[in-house]
């Protein structure tokens, strides 16, 4: 089960006391004070684990505590510190405080272990306190209580390229293409229910990571449908692919704005990442209309036909490339748009070049 969001209380362990002994030992006389201190209480450490891809395991816990410290002993024996709570969480989870909503914690970087609560210092015992003034001291202190917080856990997940687009636009059909995920697919809208990734290679050597999540419509900034819950999880994505559907009753140009504001509404600095634009569904209209349709969305976002094809695009289909013989990429603009059919493949190997070029652009 897909869980990126969880809320739950945490506690670092109390301090054990410290212990009032005396040595109490034939042939000693007056052996003197020999209470131990108490053990540290455990800490509260977060660790990020590439295993993990969910946080289903923190589902229904509602307080979580690591181990108290041992009280100290005699004959100058300290207590045992208490074992920490070592949370384990995937890649992209923010921990925040639930009643500040402040971030506490960004754990990006796998194997990172970043303490969030210390446990409770432990006590002196009797022992400490001795002195040439005060040599018979029966007093010890007691441990520090834990802290305690409530947290809350949101999970974004890390991708190269995120795709957005509409209900039934292809995504699912595009990732499972491309890579190795394996997504529900069908001819109906909302058939993804949660975020997928997957990794697309590219040639022997190089690759990238591909995320799907749930469709989008108009309002989706405001709460309606599934996007809003999930575009978060594009947040850290630094390109977006753009997806269009050439055979939608949805006007292919009003699908591109509806989208472009939806994502300008949830983040503006989300939609200012690069991106690219696929017009999917290519097989499933006639050719002519295909090229007249593709040339007129083009000429909407005032771009010229590209000439140049150095991915190896399919010649017979419309399409725009950036041309940066001569120039440097423009961020404001998209890197391609290019018509695409996952079911036949059509584009769909240049495709992959060509999104892996668009990372590699400054």
């Amino acid at each position: 089960m897909f869980v990126d969001s969880v809320r739950f209380t945490v506690s670092s362990g109390k301090g054990g006391s410290g212990c009032s002994s005396f040595r109490r030992e034939k042939f000693v006389v007056k052996g003197g004070p020999d209470g131990g201190n108490g053990g540290k209480g455990g800490n509260v450490v977060f660790k990020v684990d590439n295993n993990t891809d969910t946080l289903s395991w923190y589902k229904g816990r509602n307080i979580l505590k690591a181990k108290n410290g041992q009280p100290g002993m005699p004959s100058n024996c300290t207590g045992k510190s208490g074992e920490s709570l070592i949370l384990t969480v995937p890649p992209g989870t923010q921990v925040i405080d639930n009643s500040t909503d402040e971030v506490l914690l960004d754990l990006l970087e796998e194997g990172e272990e970043i303490v969030l609560l210390e446990g409770g210092k432990g006590g002196l015992g009797n022992a400490s306190f001795k002195n040439s003034r005060n040599q018979v001291p029966t007093y010890f202190q007691p441990g520090l209580p834990g802290q305690e917080l409530e947290i809350r856990l949101e999970l974004k997940l890390i991708a190269d390229v995120g795709l957005v687009g509409y209900p039934n636009v292809g995504k699912s059909t595009l990732i499972s293409t491309l890579s190795n995920a394996a997504p529900q697919i069908a001819n109906y809208e909302f058939t993804t229910l949660t975020p997928k990734l997957g990794v697309v290679e590219v040639g022997d050597y190089n690759s990238f990571v591909m995320a799907d999540i749930p469709g989008i419509i108009d309002g989706a900034s405001e709460g309606r449908g599934l996007g809003l819950e999930f575009l978060k999880h594009i947040e850290r994505t630094q390109n977006l692919l753009y997806m269009i559907d050439m055979a939608n009753y949805r006007d292919p140009i009003e699908q591109y704005k509806v989208l472009k504001q939806e994502v300008a509404k949830f983040s503006d600095q989300l939609s200012n990442r690069k991106f690219a634009i696929a017009l999917t569904k290519i097989d499933a209209i006639d050719q002519d209309e295909l090229n007249e349709k593709c040339e007129e969305f083009i000429k909407s976002l005032d771009l010229e036909i590209s000439k140049t094809n150095q991915f190896g695009f399919d010649k017979t289909k419309v399409y725009y490339l950036q041309d940066l013989t001569y120039e440097k990429y423009d961020n404001n603009l998209p890197y391609f748009i290019l018509p695409i059919s996952s079911p036949t493949h059509t584009n769909t190997t240049p495709l992959r070049f060509a999104l892996y070029d668009l990372l590699e652009q400054k």
